[in-house]
């Protein structure tokens, strides 16, 4: 029996659910299994993952007792509203005098379209005084006679005014049906938007619950203390209390898995991730250090549901090419998995022998120009997959490894057919569909303004070494695949930070109101579990729409990583001379604490002033944070508020668009405390005071501005 705790990753999957073991000192991967998704059992997807966890414990020789973190992902939620198969629910519209207008238009949400032809399932009733018992359980009777399986109570302002919405939802809770009250789930304004944000919720409520009442029951009988958590779509964890309340979070939590893979195993700070299965890519950004997240789109509507913005192209590993005369036109979105034909690149030799070329149509209805290969063995399909493998793109080792001969051998009636040679026509197949991929990947390098100097390509899924190697040779931003990228969804499971955002509406917000946001969601975040000493919070105040957002992250165990490898003081350098462009003869370290190393280097330019470009690396050679242009100051934390009040003060720029403070963050022992989001100086520098409070005096800060046009 091994010493080593570990954290537990469990990605419940449409087929297959994945789970992984992963050392929790050294965060490196001891242990993988699969298991089919157990949707037709009596404990329904609970059962694939005991199993799962089981087999685990057993293929690495740990006992339950040495779990230290278990989180599982699931896709129930979507899947549930893809399907269609969702809970009736109650809306209980709060109001009088004109209140009660407002209210009693939302009755209409019962038109929203669940799958085509089939509307989501609700029903209205209307309370004037959350007050009145006899007028509350008068209309929760109503609904519940209706079919109510699940209950929504909506007011006006009550992200303000609380009251009414909970007066109400405790009455409600009397019947035993689950409740939601608009206001728990959302604070901010828009009734329509929060109360449709809350009956999704509530639609999905009952199924989550049931399950989540499973899984809870079958991993404490399995002998598991650990605390459960479960993925949130925005990359983090919640806890199992969390998810009962708001199993919407799990909503399109897919994709979320793969990308803090890519952020906890792969460390990228800036960069983007693409997660190709054999049909699709699923496209995502981390733009220093943090994914990108935006309000989600649900049943074709806005919601308040922060998710990952994802972005997916129809093109995978297993995408089959098309070709119109002597030109590949196409390839997907129909891939080799749907259409039920094998990889031409994983045939038997011999099964390739006499091989024809010919164009059909996989499904009824799908275009005739998709290539197949029609030979000795049967019919093969020709795939991104098997181009990769015809180039020697696709590693040894590698998920979706083929023999490079095999590949090649499969490719050549195309290239007869195109009248080229197999490594051309090998390349044509590939452009044809990482074009596709190309020009996602180019918008979201622009609508986030990533530094393409720095920025990283990270292929994670079974499909990676067919996208990801091209595209960034065609790109010319340096990309790799992320190890372990077949299961990289389950790591980031096992690797997630519990997560918690706090959003408000406040006009004019004050130091004492911003300070407030942080407080709330810095205490929800160790209510579920995260221990309170390593919780860090990101603050941004948007003073266009006066919504302050609180970001808190923590691990549910202080975390003491014992890695097997250290950059030496050469190595950093030369690491920041890459990710700067220049030579490490131009680069000069400006500052460090124990945890990081700050490099610096000059460019100049005509008839402007020179620039200053920085790059923070740590201790592993990862590059943490990096700057186009930027001031550098080191203190200590007796020093730090003097310093910080006097650099604020000399870059804070005044103009039409009001007071603008630099972007601010201060390294601190391991930690990269960010508050750019912050215009204002006074709440940054009182945020930056609360960064700094129980340290000691002496320890190293390191200050790093930019000043903001």
């Amino acid at each position: 029996m091994t010493t080593h705790r570990i954290r537990v990753g469990i990605d419940v999957g449409g087929t297959f659910t994945d789970a992984v073991a992963v050392d929790a000192t050294t965060l490196r991967l001891v242990g993988q299994v699969k298991v089919p998704t157990s949707h037709h059992h009596e404990d329904g997807v609970a059962h694939g993952i005991v199993e799962a966890l089981g087999r685990l414990l057993e293929q690495t020789g740990h006992a339950p007792d040495d779990v230290t973190f278990l989180a599982h992902g699931t896709t129930q939620a979507t899947n549930a509203l893809l399907e269609g198969d969702v809970a009736t629910v109650g809306l209980l519209g709060i109001g009088a005098g004109p209140g009660a207008v407002l209210t009693r238009r939302l009755a209409s949400l019962a038109g929203l379209e669940l799958t085509p032809g089939k509307g989501l399932p609700l029903h209205y009733a209307h309370i004037p005084d959350p007050q009145d018992p006899a007028a509350v359980a008068a209309a929760v009777a109503e609904l519940k006679a209706a079919g109510a399986q699940a209950l929504v109570a909506s007011e006006p302002f009550s992200v303000d005014r609380p009251e009414g919405e909970r007066a109400v939802a405790e009455a409600a809770r009397a019947t035993g049906l689950p409740v939601t009250a608009a206001h728990e789930i959302t604070s901010l304004y828009g009734l329509r938007k929060r109360t449709r944000t809350a009956v999704v919720n509530a639609a999905i409520l009952p199924r989550m619950l049931a399950t989540a009442d499973l899984v809870d029951s079958s991993i404490t009988k399995a002998g598991v203390t650990a605390p459960l958590m479960v993925m949130r779509c925005d990359g983090g964890v919640m806890s199992l209390d969390e998810m009962r309340r708001r199993p919407l979070l799990t909503v399109l939590s897919g994709p979320a898995a793969g990308v803090a893979g890519a952020l906890m195993q792969e460390r990228v700070s800036e960069g983007v991730f693409l997660e190709t299965g054999g049909t699709s890519t699923d496209i995502s950004v981390v733009r220093r250090g943090k994914v990108a997240v935006r309000h989600a789109t649900i049943l074709g509507k806005s919601s308040y549901l922060n998710a990952l913005d994802v972005r997916t192209v129809g093109v995978g590993g297993g995408s089959m090419v098309r070709v119109t005369g002597r030109r590949v036109t196409a390839v997907g979105p129909r891939s080799a998995h749907i259409a039920g034909v094998p990889y031409a690149c994983y045939a038997d030799p011999d099964d390739l022998r006499d091989a024809r070329l010919t164009t059909v149509s996989p499904l009824p209805g799908d275009p005739a120009d998709y290539v197949v290969l029609d030979a000795a063995g049967g019919r093969f399909a020709l795939t991104m997959t098997c181009a990769a493998n015809a180039l020697g793109r696709v590693p040894e080792g590698d998920f979706a490894h083929a023999d490079p001969d095999t590949a090649r051998a499969a490719l050549a009636p195309l290239a007869a057919v195109l009248g080229t040679d197999v490594p051309t026509a090998a390349v044509r197949l590939l452009d044809a569909g990482v074009n596709q991929v190309r020009s996602v990947v180019d918008t979201l390098v622009r609508e986030y303004r990533l530094d393409t100097d720095s920025a990283v390509l990270v292929g994670g899924g079974g499909g990676a070494a067919a996208v990801t190697p091209h595209l960034a040779a065609r790109t010319g931003i340096s990309g790799r695949i992320a190890r372990n990228s077949e299961v990289i969804s389950p790591i980031g499971v096992a690797l997630a930070l519990v997560r918690e955002q706090v959003e408000r509406i406040v006009p004019g917000a004050t130091q004492e109101q911003i300070l407030a946001v942080r407080a709330e969601a810095e205490r929800a975040v160790v209510a579920q579990g995260a221990a309170a000493d390593g919780v860090e919070v990101e603050v941004t105040v948007d003073p266009q729409t006066h919504t302050v957002r609180a970001v808190a992250t923590g691990a549910t165990e202080l975390r003491t990583q014992d890695r097997a490898h250290r950059a030496d003081d050469g190595e950093r350098l030369r690491l920041a001379a890459a990710s700067l462009r220049t030579a490490p003869s131009e680069v000069r370290v400006l500052a460090g604490t124990p945890a990081h190393t700050v490099y610096g280097t000059s460019t100049r330019r005509r008839f402007r002033p020179a620039r200053h470009p920085v790059r923070v690396v740590d201790a592993d050679g990862v590059v943490r944070h990096h700057s186009p242009d930027a001031h550098v100051e080191a203190t200590t934390v007796g020093g730090a508020p003097e310093v910080l009040a006097r650099l604020v003060a000399e870059n804070t720029s005044y103009g039409d668009g009001g007071v603008r403070a630099p972007a601010v963050r201060l390294l601190l022992s391991s930690r990269i405390a960010d508050l750019s989001g912050i215009l204002d100086p006074e709440p940054l520098l009182a945020l930056a005071r609360g960064e700094l409070r129980s340290r000691a005096a002496d320890e190293p800060v390191v200050a790093i501005l930019e000043v903001r046009t």
